[in-house]
């Protein structure tokens, strides 16, 4: 199930993140960063897809220019209502921390192969084409195209 690995690791009768389940989309796909103060300042990619929001982590921030490459590392799926979670996870909980929204819009899926998802973001600080290519296990690259400067 797309969701066993989220579900697995939290506790919910400690944590305020959504339970959830996986979900219809609405006709519209939809992302979010999250911004997470955990054990260490990172943000959380997340594209509403298949019924969850696949989840990447990318450390040193989203690149907002087309000459920035950023790691992302593939985390577990997420469910759609997490969308909307900001909050605090209590300190002895999973991803401890403060989680806050940094941007959130909608996107357009312009290719999507094996390993390359092409992408067209419509959000407040993140707009234009982005790509994701699969670099090998848990790893990505993420990056803005150069078109979109």
């Amino acid at each position: 199930m797309p969701l066993d690995k989220y579900h697995h690791k939290r506790d919910f009768s400690h944590t305020p993140e959504p339970e959830g389940k996986q979900g219809d989309s609405q006709g519209v796909s939809r992302f979010v960063v999250h911004k997470h103060q955990a054990s260490h300042l990172h943000y959380d990619f997340r594209l509403e897809m298949d019924g969850v929001l696949k989840s990447w982590a990318v450390p040193k921030g989203m690149p907002l220019q087309p000459s920035i490459k950023r790691l992302a590392v593939q985390v577990e799926d997420h469910p759609l209502d997490y969308i909307d979670f900001a909050g605090e996870i209590p300190q002895g909980q999973y991803g401890a921390g403060t989680v806050e929204i940094w941007d959130n819009g909608n996107y357009t899926l312009d290719k999507k192969e094996n390993d390359v998802l092409e992408l067209s973001l419509k959000g407040s600080r993140l707009t234009g084409g982005y790509v994701l290519v699969h670099t090998g296990g848990k790893n990505w690259l993420l990056f803005k195209r150069k078109s979109d400067k």
